[in-house]
């Protein structure tokens, strides 16, 4: 029976309790566990987003009443509920597997991959780099958040491992506290493979006793690499071995060569199919209003980390950004080149307009600052071009 955390109470209920048996109701502000009497916030569905927030801030449990199915499924995808109160009748409800009822066939194949999250400190950066025999693997393994940290859930995967993870993990706890709490509330933690990254570059991985051979990980400072279903362990340990001699390097660099690493020692003994990057930096994302800095995705092909390298490549010529020392001064040769380049893809008018025009129409304006200056990666872009 899965478990949730009791708001800020430091007990766990079941998250579908039976009324009078598991959680005894006493009104709208109170409820009884175990004998205990708890200050709670009782509510039915549509659940308002305000009331759910407050008590969440304020540690107080969020026990929602439900007494179907939807009902059941629609109270706990939300995090800040600790649980849902079923009547008596229908305490058949507590039997539901949510994984399968929210993701379908995916929560029944095991997620058979090798995976690294990380974190880069000096950066502000954290992510995970997953391939695997699993179409749209990023759709389910990878998970973080900046300042908090980056988990990788993966073998017969539980996907909630993701946003209650990184919930733990925003409550201050450590990556072993919540690698060993969330699999301490799943029964069926025998089948799980997870690894984590906290915000101060602590790490945990966890392989339970049920996962397919070869199964295992390794840890040390800022990451943690495991696998499953793996041709030998040499997979984690080339994982674990190319991103410590890469200190220094861009955490997608870093990461992207894991994988590299890790396919060319072995990989998955089913094959190749799909691969993912998630990188996450605060404001780092496009226009520093997002904190995605990198989210790509290759679902389904024969080559999926050389794909996936491909397409970060692209990513980093349109978003990536120039070190401020490597921009080139706009002199009057310079300038004038431009406006002949320009004006050859039909661009002309004043330069400014022109060079902001062409670049919005090839996705490279963030790259573009003004006329004064230009980054060397939009120079020799326009210069392909023209």
């Amino acid at each position: 029976m899965r478990e949730r955390w009791f708001g800020a109470t430091g007990r766990r209920v079941p998250e579908i309790a039976v009324e009078g048996e598991d959680i005894v109701l006493r009104d709208e502000t109170r409820a009884e566990v175990d004998g205990q009497l708890y200050d709670v916030l009782l509510v039915s569905l549509p659940l308002s987003d305000e009331r759910l927030s407050e008590a969440h801030a304020e540690g107080v449990p969020v026990v929602v009443r439900a007494s179907t199915t939807e009902q059941v499924q629609d109270a706990l995808s939300r995090p800040e509920v600790a649980c849902a109160a079923i009547p008596a009748a229908v305490r058949g409800l507590r039997e539901l597997d949510l994984t399968e009822l929210t993701y379908g066939p995916v929560a029944d194949q095991p997620v058979s991959t090798y995976s690294i999250v990380a974190c880069d400190l000096d950066a502000g950066q954290w992510g995970v780099a997953v391939q695997s025999k699993f179409l749209a693997v990023g759709s389910v393994v990878p998970w973080a958040e900046p300042l908090v940290g980056a988990i990788a859930t993966q073998a017969y995967a539980n996907p909630r491992y993701g946003p209650e993870g990184l919930e733990l993990l925003r409550g201050g706890l450590q990556a072993a506290e919540v690698v060993e709490r969330l699999t301490a509330a799943d029964g069926g933690r025998g089948q799980r493979q997870v690894g984590i990254v906290d915000g101060k570059g602590g790490s945990a991985t966890y392989t339970g006793s049920d996962c397919h051979t070869w199964a295992g990980g390794r840890t040390g400072h800022c990451y943690a690499a495991q696998g499953n279903i793996l041709v030998s362990g040499k997979t984690v340990e080339a994982l674990a071995a190319t991103f410590e001699s890469a200190a220094g390097t861009r955490l997608a660099n870093r990461l992207l060569d894991c994988l590299a690493a890790a396919q060319a020692a072995g990989g998955d003994s089913r094959g190749q199919q799909s691969a993912s990057l998630l990188i996450v930096e605060k404001d780092g994302g496009y226009a520093g209003l997002s904190d995605l800095l990198v989210d790509l995705r290759v679902d389904d092909h024969a080559h999926p980390i050389e794909e996936l390298r491909r397409l970060y490549g692209l990513h980093d010529a349109l978003f990536g950004k120039t070190p401020d020392g490597e921009w080139l001064d706009l002199d009057d040769a310079l300038a004038r080149e431009l406006r002949e380049r320009l004006g050859r893809l039909g661009f002309n008018g004043e330069l400014d307009e022109a060079l902001s025009s062409w670049a919005g129409k090839e996705n490279l304006e963030e790259r573009i600052d003004g006329v004064q200056r230009i980054d060397p990666v939009v120079l020799a872009e326009l210069r392909r071009q023209s």
